[in-house]
This record gives structure tokens, sequence and C-alpha cells, in this order.
């Protein structure tokens, strides 16, 4: 059956020989694939060509994320319907260009999509996202130097379609560093003070970084903004200012930045799941159990923001195990522990944890007697 649009597939790129042939071979569902080579000193061009993508080669000076798509999708034919934004080291999975093809609307301008931002060694998500970068040829460019996003063009009102099993896996080149990054957005927040989008993502570089007094400052300042509204967001923030509380040792600061995430947003695991976490280092078992408990309430991800894998694996269950056990309270310990090697079966640590506290158990049963 003849395709009723015409879609290609746009990238930037540099030295990222080693991934072209996975990149298109997942990509290859497109009509067209352009790329644009921002200086590779490898093979990348030609093995790019050879596979049968159209390449262009820019050097940008000074660099800027936002610059170099702007310019690669300035490479688009203008006969396109369906842009496909993708990096390198991402891949489709098979399939795609149908349920693309089947979500699409005459008159969209833009297609989400599952985005997983990192997978464990069996291929589950860890970090999973709802992703934005299919879009209607004209309607879109590219803003900010670092953590860029579309920027919409029309003058009607945005129209966005669900592509449901259209699914993109990341897999990460961990030799890549992020050191350009901070200065990069310390940059977007000097051209835009007030913009949420940059100060959050400074804020939280910060504190990728360790740099935990600029993590609270920023983060801060992200907090007061007027368009600061994004409740989800905001809980993220927070959870990062509760990280960096406890990377400065100032526990009950920590504590208190949690709850407020949890106030911020109750119903996503994550801010739960870390102030279990961070209760187990104190043995705050209390703490620990009552956190972990709230967050296995919820049952669903967000399908808005990122979901940290921490908060959907065999982490809340464990977590809870473990305070349960420490709390004498060891049916529940046991249930936990059984649920959390269901979730990671092949995990020694959680194995033992669970014949240890069928061991307690027993043992304590009786002692009862």
């Amino acid at each position: 059956m003849q395709s009723h649009y015409k879609i290609c597939v746009y990238a930037i790129c540099k030295n990222e020989e080693k991934f072209v042939d996975r990149w298109m071979d997942s990509m290859n569902e497109a009509d067209l694939v352009v790329v644009t080579d921002t200086g590779s000193k490898d093979g990348t061009v030609e093995r790019l060509r050879e596979r049968g993508a159209v390449v262009y080669q820019e050097i940008i000076k000074p660099w800027r994320f936002d610059k170099a798509r702007n310019l690669s999708l300035g490479h688009v034919p203008e006969d396109v319907d369906i842009c496909v934004c993708t990096d390198l080291d991402e891949v489709l999975e098979p399939g795609w260009r149908k349920r693309l093809e089947d979500a699409w609307e005459e008159d969209a301008d833009m297609g989400n999509y599952v985005y997983n931002w990192s997978l464990d060694a069996q291929s589950r998500p860890l970090v999973q996202m709802i992703y934005f970068k299919v879009h209607a040829r004209k309607s879109y460019r590219w803003e900010y130097p670092v953590h860029e996003c579309l920027h919409y063009l029309g003058r009607t009102r945005e129209k966005k379609v669900f592509v449901e099993g259209m699914v993109l896996n990341h897999y990460p080149d961990n030799e890549k560093s992020r050191g350009s990054y901070i200065g990069l957005l310390e940059m977007g927040v000097a051209e835009k003070p007030n913009d949420t989008r940059m100060s959050y993502y400074l804020g939280r570089e910060y504190m990728y970084k360790r740099e935990w007094e600029s993590c609270i400052k920023e983060l801060q300042r992200y907090l007061r903004l007027p368009d600061a509204s994004w409740t989800q967001e905001r809980c993220a923030a927070m959870r990062w200012i509760a990280k960096a509380y406890a990377g400065l040792k100032k526990y009950p600061e920590a504590y208190q930045w949690y709850h407020r995430a949890v106030a911020e947003e109750p119903k996503m695991r994550d801010a739960y799941v870390e102030c279990a976490k961070l209760a187990y280092l104190l043995s705050d078992w209390e703490i620990c159990f009552y956190m972990s408990d709230q967050a296995l309430k919820i049952k669903e991800k967000s399908r808005s923001f990122v979901n940290a894998g921490h908060a959907w694996d065999h982490t809340p269950h464990d977590l809870a195990a473990i305070s349960s056990y420490w709390l004498g309270m060891y049916d529940r310990a046991e249930k936990h522990a059984k649920d959390a090697v269901d979730l990671e079966p092949e995990n020694n640590r959680l194995q033992n944890n669970l014949v240890k506290i069928k061991e307690k158990k027993v043992g304590n049963y009786y002692k009862r007697k």
C-alpha cells in the first residue's frame, strides 16, 4: 500500500561512526534520511553516505545545539510531510512508520511517543518519558543553546497526536563528555533569565556535577519564577534540592524538601522512593517504610514527565521489605521481599534477603511459642 505521507528522519552528528549501521537499520522505514555532520574526524560521513543517507557538513562556532538543529532541519526538503528528529545513539523499534502514519492527522503539528532514555541489561526501561521530536515540516524551529526543544511557529492552536506503539530507545555513549553543558546552560539563563526550562536544567546540571550550593540556589530561583507552574517539573526541582542538601549532610533540610516534593506532585512515585532511599541510608526505618509503602500505592507512570527507573523496578519493594524487617513486621517484609525478587529474579542480594526474612519469621514464631 502506497504511503500517504513523505517522512524524513534528520539528525546532527560528530564522530559517531560506530553507531551508523545500527542507526540506519533503525531509520530505514523513512523515505529519506538527512544528516548534518558538524566536524567528524572519523569515518562517520563516509559510512552514512555508503548506507544511503544524504549528508551535509557544517562547522558551527560558537557551538549551540539549537543552531545545529535548525541548520539540520533546513536541509530537509520542503515537500516532506513529517520530520522525525533523532540522534545516532538512538534506535526506533521496528514498525514505527506504520504506527506514526496510523496516528498522524492531516492538520497535526507534532507527534508524541515513548522515549526510553536508558535501559537495563534486559532492555527494560530505567528512565522513560514522553518525547516530542516528530513534527510537521514547516511548523517549528529549535530554541536554546542546549536541552534544545521545538518552538511552534503556527498561527493556529498547536495540535499534537500521540503515536501509540512508537518507541525510541537511547543507548548513550558513556565516553561522551557533558563538560560543555553547564556553560551552555549558563548562557541560556543569561539570555533568558526568566525562562523556566534553562533555569531548571542548569540547577539539575549543578546537581549532576555535585555543585550542591549552586544547585540549591538556582533551583530555588527557578521555583520563584512566575511561569514555574508545571507541578511535575517543580516536584523534580524539589527532589534535586533535597538531594543537594543530603550531599551537604543537611538531612533535616533534605527531608523537608522531599516532603515538599511529595506535596507538589503526590501521584508520582519518584519523591517517595528517593526519600525512602535517604531514610534507608540513615537507618530511619519508620520513614523508609512509610515512603516506600506510599510509593507502591501509585500504579501508573506519568505520561508527561520523566519516570525514574528506581521508582518502578524492584527498589520500592526492596526498601519496604528491609524497613518492615527492622520494624518487626516480618509478614510484610516477606511479601515485599518476594515481590522484589519477582521483579529482579537474578539478584543474589534480594534472594538472600528473602531467605533471611523467612528464617527470622520462623525463628520469631517459635520464640513466641
